[in-house]
């Protein structure tokens, strides 16, 4: 892989070791790229390690740096440290005490009793590089953040087992059997995504509190277990498998179970790759309908937890940040493991 990536980084259309101009562009459109894709995601990892103080700040800075704050005697709490510009022209490090309008009272650190006013466009936060880690450990002990974790956990992973055999149970029904109104069922199917979340939002809820569900697990699991793009993309990719396979397993006298986990399946194991990876985004990442259904906060999954964070008027962006920045870790993680089966599954599937 590595040398296939050295080959295809050093690979040019000049000659002689010569840069071609379409070389030079082919480089800068793709570091272009890189760098529209992942410049957010490390302001992202970055602004999560900074302080609440450093996030608000004009203009914002890149890297997590924190105001050097000092102890001076008679002072109850450290004070945050400034180089401040003297009326004599002299610069000098003091602690501010208080600010009053355009005017900061300050105090020199090393000299208590020696007290200055100095106008606020005076003087300069003195800085240090700081990454501010009780971002992540402060919602581990004040708040539920593991049970939030775990319910994500349990929904994810229960509503893509579910959503992965109902989904292939209906692909092979549509892709392997012929019957009258076959096509006529799959339009119908592909038709339902015409139909936006928001209008079957009630008639969901309705059904899920006639059944008892609301304030549960399942509540989240069940509604969206059969997906049409699921179905499609699992159909598209079972036609591709040779007839003659499931003719010989029925000669064989295997039952449709035998065929469609013995056979089917495992050939279609990239088109479920593929689906898998859908499944636990759109499961990990999904905030309106548990946001709807479940109200205690035993039950929160991890997006509708974070939404705890967020008073009204007052928003924890630090912590919202880190635990953001969490929530992002299990997807890279899946997407890493199964991203070899994403070309070869819609590839194979039809989609394009």
């Amino acid at each position: 892989m590595m040398r296939n990536l050295k080959a295809m980084l050093g690979a040019r259309r000049g000659t002689n070791g010569r840069l071609h101009w379409t070389d030079v562009f082919t480089y800068f459109y793709l570091a272009f790229g890189v760098f529209l894709m992942f410049f957010p995601v490390v302001w992202l990892v970055l602004s999560s390690f900074k302080t609440p103080a450093g996030l608000v700040e004009f203009p914002p800075t890149f890297l997590p740096l924190s105001q050097v704050e000092v102890q001076v005697e008679g002072q109850k709490k450290p004070l945050p440290l400034f180089r401040a510009e003297l009326e004599d022209g002299s610069v000098k490090d003091l602690a501010q005490i208080r600010r009053i309008g355009i005017v900061s009272q300050m105090v020199d650190p090393n000299d208590p009793d020696a007290k200055y006013k100095v106008p606020i466009d005076k003087r300069e936060p003195i800085r240090e590089f700081r990454m501010a880690w009780e971002n992540y450990f402060d919602p581990l002990e004040r708040f539920n953040f593991l049970g939030y974790l775990s319910n994500s956990v349990i929904v994810t992973v229960a509503a893509t087992l579910v959503t992965l055999l109902i989904n292939s149970m209906a692909a092979y029904g549509l892709a392997i059997y012929e019957f009258k109104g076959r096509n006529a069922i799959m339009i119908l199917v592909i038709g339902t995504l015409l139909i936006p979340i928001t209008v079957i939002l009630v008639p969901v809820y309705l059904v899920v509190t006639q059944l008892g569900m609301v304030n549960s697990l399942w509540a989240v699991i069940l509604p969206g277990a059969a997906t049409p793009t699921g179905v499609f993309l699992l159909r598209q990719y079972m036609l591709t498998i040779p007839k003659d396979l499931i003719e010989a397993a029925r000669m064989d006298k295997a039952s449709e179970w035998q065929i469609y986990s013995r056979v089917v399946l495992p050939l279609a194991t990239p088109a479920i790759a593929v689906l898998a990876i859908f499944s636990i985004m759109w499961r990990w990442n999904e905030f309106l309908w548990p946001l709807i259904v479940l109200n205690r906060s035993e039950v929160y999954t991890l997006q509708v937890g974070l939404n705890a964070f967020q008073g009204e008027l007052d928003v924890q962006w630090h912590y919202i940040l880190a635990m953001t920045v969490v929530t992002l870790i299990p997807v890279v993680l899946v997407f890493s493991f199964l991203q070899r089966f994403i070309t070869t599954g819609i590839a194979n599937a039809g989609m394009k």
